[in-house]
């Protein structure tokens, strides 16, 4: 997925085309072609100014507004490996303000890229993203940080993981003694230029089930997320053709009488869904997301060409969500709206009718395509296509990656979002299959006028995610949303004007509102 090393993106690259063997440049500059740039529809959505009665209290938008920032090879975040811990919790303190300004509301963090961690692990060694070196303590814990830091500013944490990648095969000999490419070597594949952990393997299973779950049992996460990485995307042989995976010892003694895709795609599938029920049991507000590659198989829908998940890379992500075995579906449809073979909103149409248990389908939408290929996307298709998104209703988008959302040429991404589509904060849609249950008003006591206006805030009992505030300042509304640790709310004047309507709301866990808690002069 999503740029994660160069042999990775070449893997990817090759995928789009039919056969995947293609040479590296040749498959990127096919891939280019197939997404040449087009626009969408100007729809109306929840950017732009609240109004127009500000004698009315505005509607809370809801919006899951993801960015995924990507750790391996250092790629959207620490910067580089081997800086302090102050210069580490700066950078990504610095995403999070401008993911936040964007009108961003969920960082997806990668946490474990491969059999590594960033985090304090008792299973699997320190990253070397980190410090340079796997299996050294950075000096602070970077997932408690950034929990910490999302919350406090109105930001979801979603934890990202990868269930079955361990690196890359040139890396062998500096993987950390607690790898478990060194602690059980017996489960660990060479295939190419990866090493994998073998999804046949009963026990890679439980190795990864317990990772995950430690996560979710000791980190304040909204969500497990996983990418496409499940099975590895075909690489060449040397002699050529596809070089072949070597689970063979495994399929002799546990594929029976399944073919070996289907052996394969049922090891995936049983995996899936063992980690749903199990994330549930540990916490059960937190939310399971997974990002499948774009095409779950050429000609679906018609017309549709490239890469065929289901049987490339035995990913059949159409029944993991036709079974619920998710809360969200974040497909990477990686190519621009108009070309008729990827196209992205045909595409997404189609996934959205493969879900009669009404979880969410939020796009995953390529601002890296803006700077790699040719010819590259606009801002306008980045723009467009959350406009289609937002026309077909599905509450939610995702951008890969962060350098190119929010910094990368002055964050051009970042300000044609937010000025064209993202103008007021937005919540992401409550999760009601996992609790429907709203939770009581806040109170607000002790409201003081007296340069601009502050008053005490106080949940009423159940735990408070965030905090949802509107205010009216002469005829302007103003939005935020702010931590559910807050207590005291300040609130500014606006253009020199006094606060004299505050609506506030609490926010659970999997995103209900309380009834408005109401102030007015």
């Amino acid at each position: 997925m999503r740029l994660l090393s160069p042999d990775c993106l070449a893997d990817r690259l090759a995928a789009v085309t039919s056969g995947g063997r293609l040479d590296r440049l040749a498959a990127a500059l096919l891939l280019a072609l197939a997404s040449a740039c087009g626009a969408g529809p100007t729809i109306p959505g929840p950017g732009g100014p609240i109004g127009p009665d500000p004698d009315v209290v505005p509607p809370i938008v809801r919006e899951f507004r993801g960015l995924w920032t990507a750790t391996v090879a250092n790629i959207d975040w620490p910067s580089r490996a081997g800086l302090t811990a102050g210069e580490q919790r700066a950078e990504l303190q610095s995403i999070m303000d401008r993911a936040k300004s964007a009108g961003m509301n969920a960082i997806v963090l990668h946490v474990r890229p491969a059999g590594d961690a960033l985090y304090r692990s008792p299973h699997e060694p320190w990253g070397r993203m980190l410090t340079g070196t796997q299996g050294v303590d950075p000096g602070y814990d970077p997932l408690e940080f950034a929990v910490a830091e999302a919350h406090q500013r109105g930001l979801e944490l979603h934890a990202w993981v990868n269930p079955f990648r361990a690196g890359n095969t040139a890396d062998s000999s500096s993987l950390a003694p607690l790898h478990l490419f060194h602690t059980r070597r017996d489960l660990v594949r060479v295939y190419g230029s990866q090493l994998w952990m073998d999804p046949g393997e009963s026990e890679v299973h439980d190795h990864s089930m317990r990772v995950i779950r430690d996560i979710v049992a000791r980190y304040d996460v909204d969500a497990v997320h996983l990418d496409d990485y499940f099975y590895p995307y075909p690489q060449s042989a040397p002699g050529g053709g596809t070089l072949a995976f070597p689970d063979a010892a495994a399929y002799a003694r546990d594929g029976g009488s399944a073919s070996l895709g289907d052996w394969r795609r049922a090891n995936v599938d049983r995996f899936l869904e063992r980690l749903y029920g199990e994330v549930h049991a540990e916490k059960p507000w937190v939310r399971v997301g997974i990002s499948p590659f774009g095409i779950w198989r050429p000609g679906n829908p018609a017309g549709i060409a490239g890469l065929d998940a289901y049987s490339a890379i035995y990913a059949d992500a159409r029944k993991w969500i036709v079974n619920g075995w998710l809360d969200y579906l974040a497909p990477q449809l990686y190519w621009a709206i108009d070309p008729p073979a990827q196209s992205y909103t045909a595409l997404l149409g189609w996934w959205q009718q493969q879900n009669p248990m009404a979880r969410f389908v939020w796009p995953g939408i390529a601002t890296y395509k803006l700077y790699e290929g040719t010819p590259r996307y606009t801002t306008g298709e980045v723009v467009n296509q959350v406009k289609a998104a937002r026309d077909r209703r599905t509450g939610g988008v995702l951008f890969y990656n962060t350098t190119t959302t929010i910094t990368r040429n002055g964050g051009e991404v970042a300000s044609a979002l937010k000025f064209e589509v993202f103008g007021q904060p937005a919540l992401s849609p409550a999760t009601t299959w996992l609790d429907a249950t709203v939770p009581p008003a806040p109170t607000i006591t002790g409201v003081s006028t007296t340069a601009g206006w502050r008053a005490t805030l106080a949940s009423s009992g159940e735990p408070v995610r965030f905090y949802h505030v509107r205010y009216r300042a002469g005829t302007t509304w103003t939005t935020q949303v702010i931590s559910g640790s807050t207590t005291t709310l300040t609130l500014p004047s606006v253009a020199g004007s006094a606060i004299d309507w505050v609506v506030v709301n609490a926010i659970d866990r999997v995103g209900n509102a309380s009834p408005d808690a109401t102030w007015r002069n």
